[in-house]
This record gives C-alpha cells, sequence and structure tokens, in this order.
C-alpha cells in the first residue's frame, strides 16, 4: 500500500512524533522508524545509514540481514548510499544493479531485491546520513512516496541531532581545529582588495521542532512570514543607494517578484499539509531547492535558484524568530563578510562603511548579487570551499581578489606587510592612473591612438569620467537580457539605451547586438532544440538573432530612437559571412524607414561596424568592407577559433597565447585592406587590455582599442612611453622572422626602449 496523499504522509509523521517522544535508546528509536517507514511505503526493505569517522554506517535495517547493523559500511561516493550522501541527492531506481554506483555487500542478504529509493539526511546543508527503501519488484517508487522519504528524513536529521548521533568529525559547525595561518584560492569576481575580520553572514538556524502540532497555525504563521518578508523587500528596494538607474534596479525587480511568486508559497503549503511545522515545511522547500541547483547545468538557472534562496532564508528567519543576521546585529568592525551564497538584497543590508569584502562558498560572475556587489564596490572571492573548516568568527582575513583571486586566513606578520605593501602600490598606482585621466594616449613620437572602455551596465559609463577613455567601444547590450527574468520589451531596451547615451554625453557609444545563445542560453527563450556539444561555435549572436527577426527588430527599433537626434553606431557580433551582415543591417534600415514614416526623431547618422571573431570572415573582406564604416576584432573568440583551444579550459592555456606568431600575423593581414577601405579597425577584447599585447597590437598599425575601465589606466601609461614608429618597424622585423619566444622577445624590447608595462 502506496503513500497516496499528503495525509499519509502526515501520518508517519505523527507515528514518529510518538517515537521520538518515547523514553528509548537511540537505537531502539531508529529501529522504530524504519518499520514505521518500511509498513507505510508497503516496502520489504527499509534502512538508515549514519556517517561516522567518515564512513556509512547501516545502523538499522527492517528487511536486511540484522548481522550486518553497524559492519556494513560505505565510503562516500562508494555504493548507491554513498553517491547519495556525497552529491546530497536522491535516487530512484527500478533496477538498482543497473546503476553504475552500485555496489554489492553480500552480508545484507540483499540479493533478492530490485528497486531502490534513497534520499540524502541533512543537516545544515550536509548529509550525515541516509534514508533507503528496497522492493523485490522491480518498480520505481512514485513522486509521492519520495516526498514521504524526504519528509521523513528531515525528521530523522532532528531525532538523529538530539540523540548525539552526528559524528563531530563531520558536522558542518565545528569551530576549525587549526590556528595557522592559511590561503583559501578562488573565482574573482568583482576585483579588489580588502582586509577584516571574518564574519559569517548569518548563524545556523537550529529547527527545534518538525512535526506540527496544529497545521492551520502553522500556515497561519507562513502567511504572516510572508507579508513581512514582503515588506522588507519593498522597503529595501525603495532605498538602494545607487542614485538614479541602474541594472541593479532591474536585478532587485526580479527579486521581487521572486518574493511575490505563488507557487514557492503554494509548495510550503503542501509541506505543512504533510504534518511538517512552518520551519521545517520553509527548510523542507528549500532543500529540494539546493538539490534542484546541483542538477541545473545552466549557471544562470542556477543563479536564480540562488535568488529564491535566499528569500528562504529570510523566510525562515521571520518565522523562527531569529532575525539576528550579521547585517541585524550591526557590523562593529572592518568586516569580511563570509556566506555559502548571498541575494542582492541580503548584501544592501550591509554597512557600506565597514564591509571591505565578501567571500562566497559558491557565487559566479552572472549572480545577480555580483551586480549589486560591484555597484557597491566591494570585492568577491567565489568559489571557496569548505570555508568554515578553515575560517572562525573573528578571524583576520586579508582578501586579495586581483590576479587569480586569494584571502589569507590568520595571516602572519609577514603576509601582513606582504599585503599592506601590495595595497599601498596598488593604491599608488590607481592615483597614478587616475593622474592620467586628462591626458590623451599620444605616444611619443605623437601618434594620438584611441583608448576607448568596454561596458555592459548602465553604471559602467561613468568610468568614462573616472577613467577619461575615449568613448564606449563596445556595450554588451545581451546583459540587459542575461539580468532579467522575462524577455526585455522595447520601452525597457529603449530606457537603457537612452540612459547610456546620456551619460556618455558627447564621447561615442558603439552597441553591439545581442549575443546569446550558446554558453549564454536564457531560462525564457528557447534558443534551440538541442543540446549544443560545442556552444562556443553554435547557434548563437546574429545567427540566432537573424532566425529571431521579432528579437533584431525589437531592438533595432529602440538603438534607433534612442539615438534620436545623435550618431548611432551599431554593431554585428559573430559574422561569418557577408550577407549576414547585410541582412541584419537590412533589418536596422527597415526599421528607420518605420519610425521615420511616424515622425519619430531619427539618428544624424547610423554607423554601421561588424565583429571579426570567425577566421573565416578574414578571407572575404574584400566584399564586407565597402559596406560598413568600422570593423572590431574580438580577440577572445577568434583565438579560440583559431588555436582551436578553449579559452575556458586550463589545459590548453599555455596553447592561447596572443603573442604567437599566428594571431599576429592573422591580425597583420586585416590592418592593410581595413586601411586602404578608409574603415576603422578596433580591438576589443582582453588581448588589447594587456600592456605587452597592447604594444604589439600598435606595432601591427592598429590604432584604436576597447578595454576594461581597470585597464585605460595602464594602457595610456604604456602608450605615453612608446614611439610607435620604432615598435611598427620592430614588429615587421618580428614577424619576418619569428624568434620561438614572442613574448620574451618584445619584454626585453621594451625594458630596452624604456616602455612602461606596469
Amino acid at each position: 500500500m502506496a503513500v497516496t496523499a499528503a495525509a499519509s504522509a502526515r501520518e508517519i509523521l505523527v507515528n514518529l512524533h510518538e517515537v521520538m517522544a518515547a523514553r528509548s535508546s537511540p537505537q531502539a528509536k531508529l529501529d522504530a522508524v524504519v518499520r514505521i517507514i518500511g509498513e507505510a511505503l508497503d516496502s520489504e526493505v527499509c534502512s538508515i545509514y549514519l556517517l561516522r569517522e567518515g564512513l556509512l554506517e547501516l545502523y538499522a535495517t527492517r528487511g536486511l540481514d540484522q548481522a550486518a547493523v553497524h559492519v556494513t559500511k560505505l565510503a562516500l561516493g562508494e555504493g548507491l548510499v554513498g553517491t547519495i550522501a556525497q552529491n546530497v541527492e536522491t535516487l530512484n531506481l527500478d533496477e538498482a544493479t543497473a546503476h553504475p554506483d552500485f555496489a554489492y555487500r553480500p552480508e545484507t542478504g540483499e540479493d533478492e531485491f530490485h528497486s531502490f529509493a534513497g534520499v540524502p539526511i541533512i543537516r545544515r546543508e550536509r548529509a550525515i546520513g541516509v534514508l533507503a527503501v528496497q522492493h523485490v519488484d522491480p518498480r520505481k517508487y512514485e513522486d509521492v512516496e519520495i516526498e514521504a522519504l524526504q519528509t521523513v528524513a528531515m525528521v530523522l536529521s532532528e531525532l538523529i541531532a538530539s540523540a548525539g548521533l552526528v559524528d563531530q568529525r563531520n558536522d558542518p559547525a565545528s569551530r576549525p581545529q587549526s590556528t595557522a595561518a592559511i590561503r583559501l584560492d578562488g573565482l574573482k569576481l568583482v576585483e579588489g582588495m580588502g582586509i577584516g575580520h571574518a564574519v559569517y553572514h548569518q548563524p545556523r538556524i537550529t529547527i527545534e521542532h518538525t512535526v506540527a502540532e496544529d497545521t492551520e497555525a502553522e500556515r497561519h504563521r507562513v502567511y504572516a512570514a510572508f507579508d513581512k518578508m514582503r515588506e522588507q523587500i519593498d522597503k529595501m528596494a525603495a532605498q538602494a543607494e545607487f542614485g538614479v538607474g541602474g541594472e541593479h534596479d532591474e536585478v532587485l525587480s526580479m527579486y521581487k517578484m521572486f518574493a511575490y511568486d505563488e507557487g514557492w508559497s503554494r509548495r510550503i503549503n503542501e509541506a505543512i499539509d504533510s504534518g511538517l511545522t512552518a520551519e521545517a515545511a520553509i527548510e523542507r522547500v528549500q532543500q529540494r531547492t539546493r538539490m534542484r541547483m546541483r542538477q541545473i547545468g545552466d549557471p544562470l538557472l542556477q543563479d536564480r535558484m540562488h535568488d529564491l534562496e535566499d528569500l528562504s532564508n529570510r523566510l525562515l528567519r521571520i518565522v523562527s524568530g531569529q532575525m539576528g543576521t550579521a547585517a541585524q546585529l550591526g557590523l562593529r568592525q572592518d568586516t569580511i563578510l563570509i556566506a555559502r551564497n548571498l541575494g542582492p538584497a541580503e548584501l544592501l543590508e550591509y554597512d557600506r562603511r565597514r564591509l571591505k569584502g565578501v567571500i562566497l562558498e559558491e557565487g559566479s560572475l552572472t549572480a545577480h548579487v555580483i551586480i549589486v556587489a560591484r555597484a557597491m564596490g566591494v570585492p568577491v572571492l567565489g568559489r571557496v570551499r569548505n570555508v568554515r573548516q578553515h575560517v572562525a568568527e573573528g578571524d583576520q582575513l586579508l582578501l586579495d581578489v586581483t590576479g587569480n583571486g586569494s584571502a589569507l586566513v590568520r595571516p602572519s606578520a609577514a603576509m601582513e606587510e606582504a599585503f599592506d605593501a601590495k595595497l599601498i602600490l596598488r593604491q599608488k598606482r590607481r592615483a597614478a592612473f587616475a593622474a592620467l585621466k586628462a591626458e590623451a594616449p599620444i605616444t611619443k613620437d605623437g601618434v594620438r591612438l584611441t583608448v576607448m572602455c568596454n561596458a555592459g551596465l548602465r553604471d559602467d559609463v561613468a568610468a568614462l569620467d573616472v577613467t577619461g577613455a575615449d568613448g564606449i567601444g563596445l556595450f554588451r547590450t545581451e546583459f540587459q537580457f542575461l539580468v532579467s527574468a522575462t524577455l526585455p520589451q522595447r520601452e525597457r531596451q529603449l530606457r537603457l539605451y537612452k540612459d547610456v547615451l546620456e551619460a556618455a554625453g558627447d564621447k561615442p557609444v558603439v552597441f553591439r547586438t545581442v549575443d546569446i545563445g550558446g554558453d549564454k542560453a536564457l531560462p525564457y527563450l528557447n534558443t534551440h532544440d538541442e543540446i549544443e556539444e560545442n556552444p562556443a561555435m553554435g547557434w548563437r549572436a546574429l545567427r540566432l538573432a537573424l532566425e529571431r527577426g521579432g528579437l533584431m527588430k525589437a531592438q533595432a527599433r529602440a538603438l534607433i530612437e534612442a539615438a534620436g537626434g545623435r550618431t548611432l553606431n551599431v554593431m554585428f557580433p559573430m559574422v561569418s559571412e557577408p550577407w549576414e551582415f547585410d541582412e541584419a543591417k537590412a533589418i536596422f534600415e527597415a526599421q528607420r524607414q518605420w519610425l521615420a514614416d511616424r515622425g519619430k526623431r531619427l539618428p544624424n547618422e547610423i554607423r554601421y561596424g561588424a565583429m571579426l571573431e570567425v577566421p573565416g570572415l578574414a578571407e572575404q573582406l574584400d566584399l564586407l568592407l565597402p559596406n560598413l564604416q568600422f570593423l572590431s576584432v574580438g580577440t577572445n573568440d577568434l583565438t579560440q577559433f583559431l588555436f582551436a583551444a578553449d579559452r575556458a579550459n586550463p589545459k590548453l592555456a599555455e596553447r592561447y597565447d596572443w603573442l604567437s606568431p599566428s594571431i599576429l600575423r592573422f591580425l597583420r593581414r586585416v590592418v592593410g585592406p581595413c586601411r586602404d577601405a578608409g574603415v576603422d579597425l578596433a580591438v576589443c577584447g582582453e588581448m588589447g587590455g594587456r600592456p605587452l599585447e597592447a604594444m604589439a597590437l600598435i606595432g601591427l598599425g592598429i590604432e584604436r582599442l576597447s578595454i576594461t575601465p581597470a585597464a585605460v589606466g595602464p594602457i595610456k601609461a604604456m602608450v605615453r612611453s612608446l614611439d610607435r614608429g620604432a615598435i611598427v618597424a620592430e614588429m615587421g622585423r618580428l614577424l619576418a622572422a619569428p624568434p620561438r619566444d614572442v613574448r620574451g622577445h618584445l619584454t626585453e624590447w621594451a625594458t630596452r626602449n624604456g616602455v612602461e608595462l606596469v
């Protein structure tokens, strides 16, 4: 007889509640639990495994050989049980032996059982055990049965903790054993440096009671908590201190949408119906969210799930009355904040004067909180694993999110001295580069170059004033699409483009049309019916935009209308054939005529450009150049296509060298035709933002660079110390007979000629 409704799950919980309240040993209680679950699910086997001294030990069973209890042990990742615990995932199999991780244990006597289902027993986001059921007949357990197992596992977590059966060695709440200095590496999310004491974002919320006495009372508690949480979010969104406008406004709008999501509140109510308290119901839904996150390969979807978990944490704190996050308690000293993950609203609660940096156990470049942190100027280091095992509350931290990104925990005096020296040097360099703000990038022999910056957010335009850049050579319009919950309508696009142009003033802005698809998939836009094995070379960018004409028409109309009375510079990404450029340009021209027919104010001029990222396009420049005004080389994609080397693969890092003769000779082939056709040629990409590589580009005849704002100062300094004629001559000699080490040769040349490469 299988579980068929939430009422049946509630009956199981009532029986378990009686077991937990009984005056009996922990072993007797676990023996009773496996009997209750086995009978309720009509399953011949029900077993509980607990993590003890790093191994999953069979602690209680109904149906397996009792002699195997406390004898059968599995390592994390070993067998089905070990896989569940290691991955914190659920397995539901009609034939257990067919699974590649199946491991046979003869002492259990499980030979006759075919079906298997198991769920992790979770405490503080980690598996401390596994609850499993087995059946003789091959069959998959129904969804309601799996739901019942997951709910029971939550109650078991409380029982195991109260009985003192959690292995302290594996308890995530245990304090770090070592007090020695240690370095933690991570992923650079927001660049910067900071010194402060470790503060954990929120104390662990302990759920004291999981089984509800009064279901309706629990439901009303959740309703009240939802009302309070939504009120907080509305207030926070209204008080965000970023001035007028900003991409973070869209982040907070989407965040607010999650807060009012009816599906989320319905799932919590269903958990209450099964017999859980309000706190346990929220945690139950949150656990399911975490497990779904682990199964999602798309980082953008993972980030949206992080926003939902952020709200779950807030709701849990409200309903439990445990509101004391580090933000509410207040920061008393310079702080490096530590969290598994953060939502944008949670970060906004902190005192920006005290917050010197953030360390996340997870996190990614596309997460909403990173957009907000960048606007706040707070450095963020992500993907730092097992922080709680190494960092205690109050430990001193030196956060260095430059280069690869790392944090020094409990640093020695020598480490502090070295860090301070680097920080002072960084500040001096920034001051020196800032002093170049008003200086033009003119070489020693009097050649005026153009140094522009890349952008993707409304606030990035402020970098023009800070750096003195000549304009925005690449505005990535897809950023608005990537941070939105739904496809941005034309009006929203129009508002963003107008704001960007107004903020740029008389400096030019080059808008790149949306480069989505491939590895930049949108959850609300089904860009392709099949999973692409190589998304970087797949159905993306201009290919996708031309297929979805409505998408490009809406963007074209928004850009043209926003640029009324100005010059509009528009660039198409990943052009591989001249006809693709022609079709995209025709769409824009048709939209210009449509707006003209309706009396709309039009741009004074529309300048059309293309991105040279596909190497094959270089063979058709004679057909393409007569139809455009400018060409931008996207060195990031171009180089990986030329070398057949994925730029994200560390094993191929040495094969991805911008100073190899192949890429330099390729670029030189492009310079001449563009000059002869009177077409402006620029390089936009990471290559142009590195002083040595930029020097080589100038030597090839390239006079326009579009780079990250942080690189503008160093590139200006390099340009002003460089003799353009000398490097042009040197590059000619070098490419005629390339040395084995081009990078070393150019570095030595720069040193001899006094070129500033810092």
